[in-house]
């Protein structure tokens, strides 16, 4: 059963879900200038870069690379016509990687961000999320305040060169910030009393919370500091996967295949 303060986040997570439909690009008027679905295109292979530390979106399991991502990845793979390959990536390589042609698209739970427009293109986005932070169960009740009680914390803790890490640093410049390389350490940090807060997306949030419940530490439900898309990074040339992967994302939404990724991979850490 899931508890309900669980209850609310996980419906605030899917209720954004719904309105992704609406920020979908109509690919279906360019059909006939485009290759269809189940037809290869460009190659054989789809080369996903990956950074396998964002459990549940992706991560290793038994030396295989899963999660929501993992999941879409292949079904994407499917539906070109080409069989996957999962690249390996430091999340600060992933762009360049994708520019350097190392890979072909970027599958890792990225957000859309204006500075990583700047550089490359995205996909319609498929998961509406946010910022939220970890924190010890005894001060779960003076978080909940919000801004403030962040502003005045002792240390924040993030993943550096995330989206949660360039929020933290400018909103709360004046508090001491210590970005991390993977969500482990943030979370060691948080156990340890290192940072009073860590703050990473809504996902990997309650990931880590289902993961560390015995050492007495609880997402803050009741505030989402940002509002993100996540989407998947494609080089602007590439027009072929841009088209293909609209295509794919219009198609599993309509059938409802996109909910039932995403309900394995998040509900079911509750449930």
């Amino acid at each position: 059963m899931i508890p309900k303060p669980y209850k609310q986040l996980l419906l605030t997570l899917f209720i954004g879900m719904a309105v992704l439909h609406w920020l979908s690009i109509d690919v279906s008027a360019d059909s006939k200038n485009n290759p269809p679905a189940n037809t290869a295109i460009g190659g054989n292979i789809l080369r996903v870069g990956v950074s396998t530390n964002a459990p549940p979106l992706i991560f290793k399991q038994n030396g295989k690379v899963v999660g929501l991502e993992a999941d879409l990845a292949k079904a994407l793979a499917a539906d070109m016509g080409r069989s996957v390959k999962f690249v390996e990536v430091k999340w600060d390589d992933q762009i360049q990687a994708l520019l350097d042609k190392k890979t072909d698209i970027i599958m890792s739970g990225m957000s859309i961000t204006r500075l990583r427009q700047v550089r490359i293109a995205f996909s319609n986005p498929y998961f509406r999320s946010g910022q939220i932070a970890l924190v010890h169960i005894k001060d779960l009740d003076r978080f909940k305040m919000g801004y403030p009680a962040f502003a005045k914390s002792r240390a924040i803790g993030t993943v550096k060169n995330t989206t949660g890490d360039i929020y933290v640093r400018e909103k709360f410049s004046a508090t001491k910030v210590i970005d991390f390389s993977t969500s482990k350490k943030g979370v060691e940090a948080l156990i340890s009393g290192k940072i009073e807060v860590f703050i990473h997306d809504a996902p990997i949030i309650l990931q880590l919370a289902s993961e560390n419940e015995d050492k007495n530490l609880k997402p803050v439900f009741s505030v989402f500091l940002t509002e993100e898309y996540l989407a998947w990074g494609i080089r602007r040339e590439d027009a072929a996967i841009m088209s293909a992967a609209n295509r794919f994302l219009d198609t599993i939404k309509k059938d409802g295949r996109l909910m039932q990724m995403v309900k394995r991979w998040i509900c079911l850490l509750y449930t």
